[in-house]
């Protein structure tokens, strides 16, 4: 068995791709249009680990997706917490759980998806303003 990709459902594929392209930091690796299906799907990785894939699938037609139609969350490992949590708040991302601890975090996608953010290795030292900041919302 291989993993291949994880699917997600997203309601504004440009709103999509900013999030995880340029605030979360992933690279396009490919797209693909059905005129017949009436959707877009469009697959993504973190630079360096093409194996490892999100596929983004972005009905044309509207649709609400619910809990029921979503999942728990998708993890990544990040070289420096503190400065991804950075680089995502000035894209405008809100961080729904800090790295109070050096090691994780979570956000969410435009569509809700929870993006769990784990520190690669050993977490860092804990630090402000990450250690006073509450949690927003849910994750």
């Amino acid at each position: 068995m291989k993993y291949l990709h994880t699917m997600v459902r997203v309601t504004d594929l440009d709103a999509s791709l900013n999030f995880y392209c340029r605030a979360l930091g992933l690279t396009e690796l490919s797209r693909k249009d059905s005129q017949t299906g009436r959707f877009t799907l469009v697959f993504l990785s973190c630079k360096g680990d093409e194996n490892a894939q999100i596929e983004l699938t972005h009905n044309w037609d509207p649709e609400n997706y619910t809990g029921g139609r979503n999942f728990g969350h998708i993890a990544y490992a990040v070289e420096n917490i503190y400065e991804t949590c950075e680089r995502l708040m000035t894209h405008g991302v809100v961080i729904n759980r800090p790295p109070r601890d050096g090691r994780m975090a979570f956000v969410r996608s435009p569509d809700n998806i929870s993006i769990e953010l784990l520190q690669a290795g050993a977490p860092l030292a804990e630090a402000e303003p990450w250690i006073s900041m509450p949690n927003s919302g849910v994750w």
